[in-house]
């Protein structure tokens, strides 16, 4: 094998954007070591496969890529890491499966794999984390960046252990990034022209670090990193948005005019069930809160359809709830029973039924898209205008998330503009440079 294909590195991330920026970080380095990493492809020397397990179509994904990896080359080195590794000892079993690591340690697949390259003969080798009580955090940073706006991981591990979520067990207990090293990360990326940066972890709101929190560390980013243009978090849950937090968010327009709130069900009972931290009055009296500072806010939310004891009394009151707060878009979730939760061993709803009432939230979920969207016609918005999409146009998120289509013009590629929202055609909004 010539040396330039045992440098060749195919690369498969799938799941959230945390495992995405760990694949980046993990690419970086990579690269730096002088290899090159890609598509995988037939004459690739290696693939590394960072799973995702947050639901068994999740799980099926990640065996699927495995699989189908291991026929494309046999000869390859096969490195499989993430949460599928942590959570399914399954995975230990697979074949064509070189190299696992779990979480928590995701450096230590480069030198596993260089040593694999250098000697065939090693046998397979495992690294998996005593994940639960595993207590630091991890020193992943990417220094390049794809897109218009840069994703800066803070922190890793959840401590909820919602009764139907495996995520817990996959990621273990909260780890923060140092605050220090947060806002180096972030000066950095802004120096690099970059004018958006999206705060991100797999329970953001949880940061901490030598005593301050996420509302802290938002303080600091805002007032130490003059150049940043706009500051957006990935998701926070209701319960973690305190005064401080409010306080920012109405004195500053740096911090985006959007927030992903998880809300997962508009029924108490059903919340109750999930062992939430929260019921629907506390919900909604903080969305009043949150309107007070930001009028004109896009709050989007995660739901969950069809979780154990949800009947059609309950999935109306979701429905009617979901109607009441007035989101600007759903994500909407079919429940997957996970081997190892709570929820696992409660009365399950048929298959049918989840299928039925996913699609209704989904038309909801689009009619509150575009009644959201329409208030804005007419108006002034901050568009990053991120990439051309055709021969004609090319398109931008607002600091409200809309996402608009304009005439191209590549003297505005990857800069802030202020737009006139003109039209809405097709579910699409046009808008026009100013």
């Amino acid at each position: 094998m010539g040396i330039e294909m045992m440098k060749k590195i195919g690369f498969i991330t799938l799941g959230c954007k945390v495992n995405i920026y760990e694949s980046n970080a993990l690419k970086n380095e990579l690269i730096q070591r002088g290899y090159f990493v890609g598509e995988p492809e037939k004459d690739s020397a290696a693939f590394i496969i960072n799973t995702c397990s947050v639901t068994n179509m999740a799980d099926a994904k990640s065996r699927k890529m495995i699989h189908r990896l291991a026929k494309l080359n046999p000869e390859a080195v096969l490195c499989v890491m993430g949460c599928y590794s942590q959570t399914n000892p399954e995975a230990l079993e697979l074949e064509g499966v070189d190299i696992i690591v779990g979480n928590g340690n995701k450096l230590d697949v480069i030198p596993m794999l260089e040593d694999k390259l250098l000697d065939r003969s090693i046998k397979k080798r495992v690294q998996l984390l005593d994940i639960l009580n595993h207590r630091a955090y991890e020193p992943l940073e990417v220094t390049t960046y794809d897109h218009t706006r840069a994703f800066v991981k803070i922190e890793d591990g959840c401590e909820n252990f919602c009764t139907y979520c495996i995520i817990p067990y996959a990621r273990g207990p909260v780890r923060s990034k140092p605050f220090g090293d947060v806002i180096r990360e972030i000066k950095r990326i802004t120096n690099e022209g970059y004018e958006e940066v999206v705060l991100a972890g797999i329970h953001t709101g949880r940061y901490e670090s030598q005593g301050l929190h996420l509302s802290d560390l938002i303080e600091l980013i805002l007032k130490e990193v003059p150049k940043l243009k706009r500051l957006r978090l990935s998701s926070i849950e209701i319960n973690e948005i305190d005064d401080h937090f409010l306080k920012l968010m109405e004195s500053s327009c740096v911090l985006a005019d959007h927030l992903h709130l998880p809300l997962q069900s508009g029924s108490d009972m059903i919340l109750e069930k999930m062992e939430r931290k929260y019921d629907t009055a506390f919900f909604y009296d903080k969305i009043q809160k949150i309107r007070a500072v930001r009028p004109n806010i896009s709050l989007t939310t995660d739901v969950i359809v069809g979780f154990p004891y949800e009947d059609e009394k309950e999935f109306h009151r979701s429905v009617e709830f979901i109607q009441r707060v007035n989101f600007s878009k759903l994500h909407v979730f079919p429940y997957s029973m996970r081997k190892g939760t709570k929820a696992c061993s409660y009365p399950q709803v048929q298959d049918r039924i989840k299928k039925e009432r996913t699609s209704y939230l989904l038309q909801l979920s689009k009619e509150l898209e575009e009644a959201y969207a329409k208030k804005f016609i007419g108006m002034v918005l901050d568009v990053i205008i991120e990439k051309e999409i055709d021969q004609a146009y090319m398109i931008g998120h607002s600091s409200n998330y809309i996402e608009v289509y304009i005439l191209k013009d590549e003297r505005y590629l990857k800069k802030n503009a202020s737009v006139v929202i003109e039209a809405m055609e097709n579910g699409k909004i046009y808008g026009k440079i100013l």
